[in-house]
């Protein structure tokens, strides 16, 4: 089986919700990156996620809500838009934290799981993770997630290590 039937088959995607959004994407000029799980795939070998994780430019956030209102279900939260359709379990999350709004720019085409996507910069992607893995607010098993992303992002790309805060390495020892 193909990456990208794979990953279809784990989210039940019998909508075609991810090529449906990604055209929306396309045919509309929005320019976007993956983050999270999705996005550390494209570095490290693949682990299985149902979450897509998106940041959109700064200057397009307003315009993509009410872009994707018209095709997909859309709820707005504090710091995401989330955007789904039935017959399909993906569940997309465009982030709206200023704190990713560099991360378009800085992102780079790569393959993940039989797509080629925008994904954000190795160092972009870690910042998020150790970003994650410290919000409190956040469940305990999406902190360990987090954790292991970085673990894995490290294995990868040890020169990356003086990114990560001690207490943060210690935790990975």
């Amino acid at each position: 089986m193909q990456p990208r039937a794979f990953w279809k088959a784990v989210v039940a995607d019998k909508a075609d919700f991810l090529e449906s959004l990604i055209a929306v994407l396309a045919n509309h000029g929005i320019r976007y990156c993956a983050i999270g799980g999705v996005a550390v795939n494209a570095y490290v070998a693949p682990v299985v996620t149902e979450d897509l994780d998106l940041v959109v430019a700064a200057d397009q956030l307003e315009s993509i809500e009410a872009l994707l209102h018209e095709r997909f279900t859309v709820r707005r939260f504090a710091h995401t838009i989330n955007v789904s359709t039935s017959g399909s379990n993906l569940r997309v999350q465009i982030q709206t934290d200023p704190r990713f709004a560099g991360f378009v720019e800085r992102a780079a085409a790569r393959e993940v799981l039989g797509l080629t996507l925008p994904v954000a910069a190795v160092e972009d992607l870690l910042h998020s993770k150790i970003w994650a893995a410290v919000e409190p607010e956040r469940r305990a098993s999406k902190r360990l997630k987090d954790l292991a992303d970085i673990a894995r992002l490290l294995e990868a790309y040890p020169e990356l290590s003086a990114e990560v805060p001690p207490e943060i390495l210690e935790r990975l020892r």
